[in-house]
């Protein structure tokens, strides 16, 4: 005897199967539909990811220096003496 049901014998309501399943009465709410989450979420944790981003940005940033860039009185004497040995002697 095959595993399949014959015509003859009627099926038990749990062998339904999906195709012979009835369509919801009503269609679910807008948030409740699976297919929107996985089109939103992707753009939507971009967003949370930018916006976290900003924020570590602006509350870790550096502070602006004052001073120039310009090299301090004591380190003139070590860069002239560099700048004097680079520098080739002239021929006699």
């Amino acid at each position: 005897m095959s595993a399949h049901a014959s015509p003859e014998m009627p099926m038990a309501p749990s062998d339904k199967t999906p195709s012979a399943m009835p369509a919801p009465d009503r269609p679910l709410p807008w948030w409740r539909e699976p297919m929107l989450w996985l089109v939103l979420g992707g753009p939507l944790a971009v967003v949370v990811a930018a916006i976290a981003t900003a924020v570590i940005a602006v509350r870790g940033s550096d502070p602006v220096l004052s001073r120039s860039s310009e090299p301090l009185g004591s380190d003139t004497p070590a860069v002239q003496a560099r700048n004097h040995a680079a520098t080739p002697r002239p021929e006699r």
